[in-house]
Order: C-alpha cells, then sequence, then structure tokens
C-alpha cells in the first residue's frame, strides 16, 4: 500500500511542473509546521490509548501522520503540540501535560532514524541537514502552568518552546477566543507570564485569544510572538482567526503567523454551517443534539474547504503583514475532513505548487515554509540570553497580582 501510494506521488510529480518546483525548494529550504497533534491522538486512540509502541508510525497508520507520508511530505520541522484539554475534572493539569510531554517524547526516541529532539533553531537545521525532522514541543493552553510562573519554568526545561497562552477555556489571567471574555485582555498575571517567556526563551503564541489579548501581548512582548495555527478573519469570519489590524502590528514585533488548515477557518461557508448547527443544537440533550446534526447534514450536506481556500489566507496574510510574516500550521489532528488536497502530512508540496502557479518566488517561499519561524526561534533565543543578563526569573504569583 505504501509503495502504491508513493508510485502515485512520484507520478504526480512528474506530471506537474509546480509541483517538481516545490520539491526542489522544500529539498534545500526546511519546511517547519507550526502545529500536529499526534501525541493527543495517540492518547485517545480507540484501539491502544496512549500506546506508542501500538501507534506505529512506521505503518500506515489510521490517522494522518507516519513517517512515510512526514516524508513524501518533505516535513523538514515539526511543533508537536502537547495539547491537553482546559476542563479536566477528574486530576490536575500538570499530571496531564506531563503525560504528553512524555507520550511526544516517546515518539521522537522511539524514530531515531527520522526524529530528532530541537530545542533550538541550531537543532532543527542540523537535524535538517541530516536528514532528520526536527521536533520541537508545543503547549497549546496556559492551563496547564496552573498559574505558577515555577511551573512555566519546569515544562521549558522538559523541551517546551511555545506555550499557546489559552486554549478554548478563559483562564484566571487570559481571555480565550472560544470562552466568555472576563478580563478585557491580560491581568497583571497575565502580562508576568508573557514576560517571564521571554526570559525564558520560550515563543508566546497567541492563537486561540481574544483580540484584546493579541494586543495585550504585543503592547509588551520583548521578542516576536507566534500564532501557531490561525487563519486570516479578514476572509474567513471564525473568532479563532487573526484580525487585520492585528497583521498590521506583526512588522514592527517580528512574528508570524502560520496558517492553518481547519475548514471552519479557511472556508466560510463551513465556518456558517457549524456556526448554524450550534445554534440548532444548543441546549439539547446529547441524544436529540445527534439526532438534529444527523438530519441537518442530511438535508444540507457539509461544504468542502479546498487547498485553494488555504492559499488564499496565506496570500492575505502576505498582503497585510508582509511575507516576512507568514508560516504554515497545519493543525493535522486525526481529523479526516481536512481541505480537498490537503488530506495528510504528505501534501505539504502540493500547497507550495500552488503559491508557485500564484507567482510566488523561491525567495518568498522559502520564509514561508520555514524561514520566518527559524528567524523567530533565533529572535526569541537572542533576547532571552538579553533579558536574563539582567532580569532574574520571576517570584510573582497569581495571588499577589490577579
Amino acid at each position: 500500500m505504501l509503495l502504491a501510494a508513493a508510485n502515485v506521488s512520484v507520478g504526480r510529480a512528474q506530471a506537474d511542473p509546480a509541483l517538481v518546483h516545490a520539491r526542489r525548494i522544500l529539498k534545500a529550504s526546511p519546511l517547519i509546521d507550526g502545529h500536529n497533534d499526534l501525541a493527543i491522538v495517540i492518547r485517545e486512540d480507540k484501539k491502544a490509548p496512549g500506546d506508542v509502541e501500538a501507534y506505529d508510525l512506521r505503518k500506515h497508520t489510521s490517522g494522518d501522520t507516519d513517517l512515510e507520508r512526514l516524508k513524501r511530505g518533505q516535513v523538514g520541522a515539526q511543533f508537536w503540540s502537547v495539547f491537553i484539554p482546559g476542563d479536566i475534572k477528574d486530576s490536575g493539569y500538570a499530571k496531564v501535560q506531563l503525560e504528553q510531554i512524555d507520550i511526544a517524547r516517546r515518539v521522537i526516541e522511539r524514530y531515531p532514524e527520522a526524529l530528532t529532539l530541537a530545542t533550538s533553531a541550531s537543532d532543527v537545521m542540523a537535524a535538517f541537514r541530516q536528514g532528520k525532522i526536527g521536533s520541537l514541543l508545543g503547549m497549546e493552553g496556559g492551563h496547564a502552568i496552573e498559574n505558577s510562573l515555577g511551573a512555566l519554568r519546569s515544562y521549558y526545561r522538559l523541551g517546551v518552546r511555545y506555550m499557546t497562552l489559552t486554549h478554548n477555556v478563559t483562564l484566571d489571567w487570559a481571555d480565550a477566543a472560544m470562552d466568555v471574555s472576563r478580563h478585557n485582555g491580560l491581568t497583571p498575571f497575565g502580562k508576568e507570564v508573557v514576560r517571564e517567556m521571554n526570559r525564558l526563551g520560550m515563543i508566546v503564541d497567541i492563537s486561540h485569544v481574544t483580540p484584546k489579548v493579541m494586543h495585550d501581548v504585543l503592547d509588551i512582548a520583548e521578542a516576536p510572538v507566534m500564532f501557531s495555527h490561525s487563519s486570516a478573519k479578514a476572509l474567513t469570519d471564525h473568532p479563532r482567526n487573526v484580525p487585520d489590524d492585528v497583521l498590521r502590528r506583526l512588522d514592527r514585533n517580528g512574528g508570524v503567523v502560520m496558517v492553518t488548515f481547519i475548514p471552519a477557518f479557511v472556508s466560510q461557508a463551513v465556518a456558517d454551517w457549524e456556526l448554524t448547527l450550534a445554534e440548532r443544537t444548543r441546549g439539547k440533550a446529547p441524544a436529540e443534539a445527534a439526532g438534529i446534526r444527523e438530519d441537518y447534514a442530511r438535508a444540507h450536506p457539509k461544504p468542502v474547504a479546498t487547498l485553494k481556500d488555504v492559499a488564499d489566507h496565506i496570500e492575505h496574510v502576505r498582503k497585510t503583514a508582509g511575507v516576512d510574516h507568514v508560516g504554515i500550521g497545519s493543525d493535522f489532528w486525526g481529523n479526516p475532513e481536512m481541505p480537498k488536497g490537503l488530506e495528510d502530512v504528505s501534501r505539504f508540496p502540493d500547497l507550495i505548487a500552488e503559491l508557485i502557479r500564484r507567482g510566488w518566488t523561491d525567495a518568498d517561499l522559502a520564509k514561508l515554509a520555514g524561514g520566518n519561524i527559524l528567524r523567530v526561534l533565533r529572535a526569541v533565543e537572542v533576547s532571552a540570553a538579553r533579558i536574563r543578563k539582567t532580569r532574574p526569573a520571576s517570584t510573582a504569583t497569581f495571588e499577589r497580582l490577579h
């Protein structure tokens, strides 16, 4: 099966000059994806939950990620998300977060022929030169620090190199885009979290937060920020996307928006369909809601997002923020409904090929693929080294600052 798929991929490349061109670019310049949820896919696998060995990446997996498809996709480096839900009831966030970091690190260790842990820009490039995928860790949701800067520092020591300030749940110190806002942005403790991340050298990721939090972070950040997996709100009006007034601030900050593939974030038709369904099922019992969903989907088939939708968002970010401030943050998470043409990690070259057809230069495509996020990572490292010379670890507590 893998050989047949590889032959199809080779055949497409030979028939498509833009795809040949794209593969040549990615051979010379690493493609660095900002967000892949493989760790939570393994944790929640129905056959063997949490079993790294059972979820064998040397074989074709049931999800969207395995070694063969990563190779065909010419992935040069990957931020592996160590996401944990924001509404855990039965155990502390830190316990589950440590388990997710453990899963991700065991995955990296299990496949030394293909993956290697990376904690710096130089590690990423060293891995790329060796033909391996530099594997960085990104935390998704500041709930995992449990209002503790000491916990934040401990996660950094374990290899975490970005933290998304919130996931879909508003925290004690920051408002989430998909939840009720309670703070009008960042609280004083939230601002101290950003300052301490800058001191550590951990990238501040402002996907998932409200626009007010985005602006608050940009007001105080001492280093470039990232959006690990967001798209453009001007094209798709979804709370998870980035407004133009924020995009325009990235030139001064130096940050990067890594455009995501999630259908509802790149297609207004999909976003509207999901919103209508959410409104119809709100407050309904689970069984009733399931019936409503089934009936609605039968009468109104779900629209399909496409690779071209994603390319449109990339072009809008380039136009509004500048070519130095756009990247790729797929958010592959085992969902079979990703955009047509971007179904799994093997399809990144197809996206580059589409942009070649739209007139992008090799230099600009190298920036998009990985050059921009590498620059951000280096700048964060340099800024942290400077800050640590004059500022010790923060002793602030949530209780004193909230």
